[in-house]
């Protein structure tokens, strides 16, 4: 059966483009949902489809909340969108042009996931997770299928972590491949980094506020299983500050003519940032997670306020 999500563009960075001789990026900030999280999304609706769902709820920041949307609509479903105060109107209205029901509960995704949660469970709908799921990590480790079919033979992964659902997917392509030794660089902003804190103290922790302006970071806990794997594969927790991802984000806008999310400029600015550790590989790969959080408004101000 045919994904609902695109295999997306590889593309080498321009000349300049870093201070890295080669740096290549997946670029599925070019998903029909606008993010990565199609990628997973779409995999687990499809599942809720088969198995008899006629309505799904989801709760989300904006991104998984819009790749729910767009699945439920793409498969005939009733959705369900609960997201927290904090998401902007502009997320709420291309949420609602896809079909879903918007609805408004907590200042933190993590209330907003509750009353999801008791949402589904009162109407007898299937709730999705945005991060934490089997298939939504089975369908992330797509994107590395997709990249070694395309040849390209890189030596590290750079990816955004917010709640982690992209990260697991990441290491699972990999190892799925034979890929065990290639690391991955895991990014967080400063003031969203539940992965680089929990791993600093050895176990899950949950941060006591979401400080950054990325806010598709904003997992105050990261899943269980994505703290389980970068333990158990090589991984490098690295983070920027909130004006070094605005930055880079400005920067591809410039150079690719693509806009994203300072949570995904995140990735983009680490290459930079941290010179000494990318100085180890020859070609890494940059997955440009996206966003639909995103304007040329948006984007300037994020630059000015960061």
């Amino acid at each position: 059966m045919k994904p609902l999500h695109l295999n997306t563009p590889l593309l080498r960075a321009a000349p300049g483009q870093f201070s890295h001789p080669e740096v290549w990026l997946k670029m599925d900030a070019l998903q029909p949902s606008g993010s990565f999280k199609l990628r997973g999304v779409g995999r687990l609706v499809r599942k809720a489809a088969q198995d008899g769902a006629k309505e799904i709820v989801c709760a989300s920041g904006g991104n998984a909340g819009f790749a729910a949307a767009y699945a439920g609509q793409a498969l005939g479903l009733t959705v369900t969108i609960v997201l927290p105060e904090t998401s902007s109107a502009a997320v709420q209205s291309l949420i609602e042009a896809r079909g879903a029901t918007v609805l408004r509960h907590g200042a933190v995704w993590d209330a907003s996931n509750e009353f999801a949660q008791a949402l589904a469970a009162e109407r007898g709908a299937t709730y999705v997770h945005p991060f934490d799921h089997p298939l939504l990590w089975e369908g992330h480790a797509s994107l590395i299928d997709e990249v070694l079919d395309q040849g390209l033979d890189f030596d590290a992964v750079v990816t955004a972590v917010g709640g982690g659902g992209l990260f697991a997917g990441i290491v699972q392509g990999l190892r799925r491949h034979g890929l065990n030794d290639i690391p991955v660089i895991a990014v967080e902003t400063e003031g969203a980094a539940s992965l680089h804190e929990s791993l600093k103290a050895g176990q899950a922790v949950t941060l006591p506020a979401i400080t950054s302006i990325a806010t598709s970071l904003g997992a105050r806990r990261v899943a269980d299983e994505a703290l389980r794997l970068a333990q158990l594969h090589p991984t490098h927790s690295l983070l920027v500050s909130d004006a070094q991802a605005c930055g880079a984000a400005a920067r591809l806008a410039e150079q690719m003519r693509v806009m994203v999310e300072p949570a995904c400029g995140a990735a983009l600015a680490a290459v930079d940032v941290h010179p000494e550790l990318f100085a180890r590989f020859k070609r890494p790969l940059v997955e440009v997670c996206g966003g639909v959080a995103v304007s040329l408004e948006k984007l300037q101000a994020w630059t000015i306020s960061a």
